[in-house]
């Protein structure tokens, strides 16, 4: 009975689990803002007092004019960039990302499909890293217009490219943006340069935004998961939802800043500020439409006096979510891959995966074939935690017979049991122990299966070309609510029907029996739309366990 209570505890977790994450996958709510407050656009970080510096002028302060003085000569140009891993257009209206497209990942599964593009649109101060000293980029009204070097970034022998472009800004300020791109790698090295060419002195804050919005059209196969900005700050992660930003307003977050990033589950768009000793960011995240959602990357005032020139560094990432590119780029980017409470069995896992990909390269194969190493890493374990429960099917009728004769006086009746179990030498709790044990594991692969963009477009065979979506049989005409036919969930659910009718059951508590048959049923719905690799692997531990519980079975 203890054994029969600890599986319908383990499967109804389960159950819960995919359950909450089925039904009401827009209600998850973002982890907790640690400090957050609405501000406006007129909020200003921490000034340098002003008595330092008598003749300071606060930019901030300045109401923002049309820039006469930083007309463009000629009409702005738009800058292409080429790697080994990626093109990008920059424009000299604002010096901002135009597009950013992957040349190893596309769009869709289809071998015609676009590459991926990562910039969806917007203008001006809506495109990624924007950049302004002393105003608040929300209340900009002209669009700065920064003269490019080149028009073309081809990066050379060293493995590198170096775009450099330069724009006035109101109050006299000359800005120059240094962007170095790499060959093998993801990264963009940002550097700026603020000149005072003024008179006076001037105090403002740098502004870095990083806007963004849905990297793909179809969020269906990724409904589970996060979908927004976050920022790395305090060593915590923080997520909001572009919908959430909305309807609650903007929210800032303050403190020891590693990164803020717009993100999905296999892609995202990041920035880290260079640290000067213990000084403090702030990033600001807002949306005005529920969908493109804002990370405003600011620190605290600077003064510029004239003549001199401030510099601030930055790193960008944008890229996959690919743990070994992420922890080559380092700053912290590899923890955008959240792989929840047990990520550290997740990490070893994928690691796993991707070792027995090199071999095989086949990400179905490496599935199954991981799945039998984690099931043989279990067997000794799991293997008396069947013979235990098959023990305690085969002691039921004396059971019952000690309930028939001391059902009435509980403490007897709970000291005959105990002496039952240790003249039969048998552990009441063998049969779950060896099920809380391999808990981590489960969970662990089902975050590693649900987020990992190797599997992301990666075939198995016949039917199953994308093991990071929902697999599907096309039958010539559409079946409600799935289209086409889940095979392989189909026969996750038969096997795991199959395991239930084999696996010992109390006699005592055939209400119980009965409840646990519903389980395949209920598991078979919750799976219909999830990723066919964690499909995939459901269905061969299913049938290793029905043939482990067979042997043991088999042996009277």
């Amino acid at each position: 009975m203890e054994t029969k209570n600890a599986f319908l505890a383990i499967f109804l977790s389960m159950a819960v689990l995919f359950g909450y994450q089925f039904f009401f996958p827009a209600q998850q709510p973002p982890a907790p803002l640690p400090v957050q407050e609405t501000i406006s656009p007129a909020v200003t970080p921490a000034a340098v007092p002003a008595t330092a510096y008598p003749e300071v002028v606060p930019v901030v302060s300045q109401p923002v004019v049309p820039a006469v003085a930083v007309e463009p000569i000629r009409p702005a140009r738009n800058i292409e960039v080429a790697t080994k891993l990626y093109s990008a257009t920059f424009g000299e209206d604002g010096g901002t990302i135009k597009s950013f497209r992957l040349n190893d990942y596309r769009e869709a599964i289809e071998a015609d499909s676009a590459l991926k593009e990562l910039v969806k649109g917007g203008v001006g101060r809506e495109l990624p890293l924007f950049f302004s000293w002393g105003a608040d980029p929300e209340t900009i009204l002209t669009i700065p217009h920064f003269a490019a070097d080149r028009t073309k970034v081809v990066t050379g022998r060293d493995g590198k490219g170096v775009l450099t472009m330069v724009g006035q800004l109101p109050g006299g300020l000359t800005v120059t943006r240094t962007m170095t791109f790499h060959d093998d790698n993801y990264l963009l090295d940002l550097v700026v340069d603020v000149a005072n060419n003024s008179a006076t002195a001037l105090q403002g804050s740098p502004y870095l935004s990083l806007t963004g919005q849905p990297f793909s059209a179809d969020s269906k196969n990724t409904q589970f998961l996060f979908n927004g900005p976050a920022v790395l700050v305090n060593d915590s992660i923080e997520e909001a939802k572009a919908e959430d930003l909305q309807e609650d307003g903007p929210q800032t977050l303050t403190g020891d800043v590693s990164w803020t990033a717009y993100e999905d589950t296999y892609f995202m768009m990041a920035i880290a500020p260079e640290k000067e000793g213990a000084a403090s960011h702030s990033v600001r995240l807002s949306s005005a439409d529920g969908e493109r959602a804002s990370s405003v990357l600011f620190g605290s005032a600077d003064v510029i006096t004239p003549g001199s020139v401030k510099q601030y560094r930055y790193t960008v990432y944008i890229g996959p979510k690919k743990m070994t590119d992420l922890k080559v780029a380092g700053h912290d980017f590899a923890r955008a891959i959240n792989f929840g409470w047990f990520g550290f069995v997740a990490r070893p896992v994928l690691a796993l995966l991707n070792l027995v990909h090199k071999f095989i390269p086949n990400y179905g194969v490496a599935i199954i074939l991981v799945t039998v190493l984690i099931k043989l890493l279990f067997w000794p374990i799991t293997q008396k935690g069947m013979k235990s429960m098959k023990n305690m099917q085969q002691l039921q009728p004396k059971l019952t017979k000690l309930r028939e004769k001391y059902g009435d006086d509980k403490e007897r009746m709970a000291k005959e049991q105990m002496q039952l179990y240790k003249t039969h030498k048998i552990n009441p709790l063998g049969g779950c122990l060896p099920m809380v044990l391999q808990i981590p594991v489960f969970f662990a692969l089902y975050r590693v299966l649900m987020q990992a963009i190797e599997l992301r477009h990666a075939p198995f065979m016949l039917w199953i070309t994308d093991l990071s979506a929902p697999e599907r049989i096309s039958l010539g005409f559409e079946l409600p609510y799935v289209g086409g036919l889940p095979l392989l969930t189909l026969l996750m659910g038969g096997s795991m029907f199959l395991q239930q009718k084999m696996t010992p059951t109390p006699a005592a508590n055939p209400e119980m029996a009965k409840m646990m048959m519903l389980m395949p049923v209920i598991f078979t719905f919750l799976f219909i739309n999830f990723a066919s690799g964690l499909v995939l692997y459901f269905f061969v531990n299913n049938m290793l366990q029905m043939a482990q519980q067979h042997f043991v079975n088999k042996d009277r």
